[in-house]
């Protein structure tokens, strides 16, 4: 066993003084000792829960036969960080947090581990953190938040977003904006729609490395305990039989998390996570994949916030074993892909089925017939740029506008606001990338200003920094090169004419080339003027968005 590296023979005395200062006991200590990463903490709606969700765990572990030992590591909230400078240190977390499970892995030598997550960076940080540890591991979840309600509509964080735009052009009153805050949010859980999330908790699924229902089983019901105790248990199954990520872990397991995506239409983040994930399993993984998938695989969900389901209905309706099921009837996953039951994904999905046609449609009636993401190429995004293509309005499938520039997402929200972005305009918002920002803040309050204001089928909006899971309309973020490594964007001008062709999956700046080079030769080389330490470290290391946004190999 790995843990036999500090706990057996007569020269690990001291490790076995040490660790029976904890209360474990000899007979605890000859079973394999299994890590338990807790990301619990007070800050994250989807993080308060998740102590009993541990517990569970380590009931699991030990009803299999091993010991359980319990760490810690951070979890930042992105709701709460958005539109403000602690945006800025959310992507920097995963970095942290797959640091720390590593540290802690390392120097602690685990026969096995479970790592318990939940939001936003937390569990890419964890996913990265099991393909560079490479012993055997199961990630769960805390699950998804039940949706609100208002006057018999279900709510969710994003409408709290719009509706400020709603109050701000007095659509809504103070009073009914007080209302939807109260009520959007019900308790414990990721927030309740296809944000970046649940997706990831979703494709963690579809990438065989967790328990079945770990991406939609609500948090608050009692089958995601039950869960949480089968992850213990199939974490033992794994350490007897010494199967490692990598062992499961494939470029079909990450051809299937695409497909499961573009059939979602999940947050544009997940093409930055999955690339990092893939980074870290040393898997070759191209975001061009996106691409060729989305013209096969047809947007068959309809969630939050481009559709009125939430995660609730898709679990109900099957859950994502019950939309990889759909996908193998079209011949359009890889069945031959592991999973942590040790089983493949065709074994895993026969039993499955969908159980409603309207949250889960049938491949021959979708929502849309293209995947829910795109990748755009064009001169302003030569490495590429993402967009969520099933939250773009019909009619702005095709857009040419002349260009609103800001050098950062803040004030873009308050320019929207105050009414200055006017019907047909492209808004760019650039130095929000990974290096540039640095840490490519979210833009969901310009988008959600843009939705608030009623501009969302006339206004088209371009950034090197990302958007939430959240965002909705003709919206593209990631674009790589961004302005802080010299892009294209970098050198738009107010009145420039961009041109957007969703469908072609194109992105242009429409003025002459000679003028564009003469821009760039005027260019001055960035040069951050952030003074924090951990931002200006980041900034020196990390690399653009189309590769993951993860840092330079030494």
């Amino acid at each position: 066993m790995r843990s036999d590296l500090m706990k057996k023979g007569v020269k690990r005395a001291p490790h076995r003084s040490l660790l029976k200062a904890l209360g474990l006991s000899d007979e605890e200590l000859s079973k394999p000792i299994i890590g338990v990463a807790n990301s619990s903490n007070e800050i994250i709606p989807g993080h308060i829960h998740l102590t009993r969700v541990t517990e569970a765990v380590k009931a699991g572990i030990r009803m299999a036969g091993g010991t359980p030992m319990e760490f810690s590591t951070i979890g930042i909230c992105d709701g709460i960080a958005m539109d403000h400078r602690g945006m800025k240190f959310s992507l920097p977390s995963r970095e942290l947090i797959s640091d720390s499970v590593e540290l802690v892995a390392q120097a602690t030598p685990f026969d096995g581990l479970v790592l318990v997550s939940n939001c936003d960076k937390i569990t890419p940080g964890m996913l990265m953190a099991m393909g560079r540890l490479n012993i055997p591991s199961v990630l769960v979840s805390g699950g998804p938040m039940l949706a609100g309600s208002y006057r018999g509509k279900p709510i969710d964080l994003v409408t709290v977003f719009e509706a400020v735009g709603g109050y701000n052009s007095g659509k809504i009153s103070e009073s009914e904006l007080k209302e939807i805050e109260n009520l959007a949010c019900p308790g414990a859980g990721s927030c309740s729609g296809l944000f970046t999330a649940n997706s990831m908790n979703a494709l963690s699924e579809a990438l065989g490395l967790s328990p079945r229902g770990n991406g939609t089983v609500p948090a608050v019901y009692a089958e995601r305990i039950r869960i949480a105790k089968e992850a213990g248990k199939l974490v033992m199954e794994l350490v007897k039989n010494d199967i490692k990520p990598r062992d499961i872990v494939s470029n079909d397991s990450f051809f299937n998390a695409v497909a499961v995506d573009l059939a979602l239409g999940g947050s544009t983040n997940t093409v930055l996570h999955l690339k990092a994930i893939a980074d870290a399993f040393e898997i070759d993984f191209s975001i061009d994949l996106f691409d060729e998938l989305g013209r096969k695989v047809p947007h068959i969900c309809n969630l939050s916030p481009v559709g009125n389901h939430h995660i609730q209905e898709l679990y109900e309706a099957g859950g994502i074993y019950a939309v990889l099921k759909r996908l193998e009837g079209g011949g359009l996953i890889k069945g031959d892909a592991m999973t942590v039951y040790w089983k493949t994904i065709k074994e895993m999905i026969e039993s499955s089925k969908v159980l409603n046609d309207d949250v889960i449609r049938p491949l021959d009636h979708p929502y849309h017939e293209s995947g829910g993401l795109a990748v755009l190429y064009g001169n302003i995004a030569r490495k590429g740029a993402i967009a969520k293509l099933s939250g773009v309005p019909e009619k702005m499938l095709y857009h040419k506008g002349k260009a609103v520039v800001f050098e950062d997402g803040e004030l873009a929200s308050e320019r929207i606001l105050a009414g200055d972005v006017k019907e047909g305009d492209v808004v760019v918002i650039r130095y929000e990338g990974p290096k540039g920002g640095p840490g490519m803040r979210e833009m969901l309050s310009p988008t959600a200003a843009l939705v608030g204001m009623g501009l969302m089928n006339s206004v088209a909006l371009i950034t090197d920094g990302r958007f939430s899971g959240g965002s909705k309309g003709a919206v593209i973020g990631h674009v790589s090169p961004e302005a802080a490594e010299g892009g294209i964007i970098a050198v738009i001008e107010n009145g420039d004419t961009i041109e957007i062709d969703f469908k072609n999956r194109r992105l242009n700046l429409l003025i002459d080339k000679k003028e564009i080079n003469g821009r760039i030769k005027r260019f001055a080389e960035f040069k951050t003027k952030e003074t924090n330490q951990l931002l200006k470290r980041y900034s020196h290391f990390v690399r653009s968005a189309d590769t993951g946004a993860v840092f330079d190999r030494l």
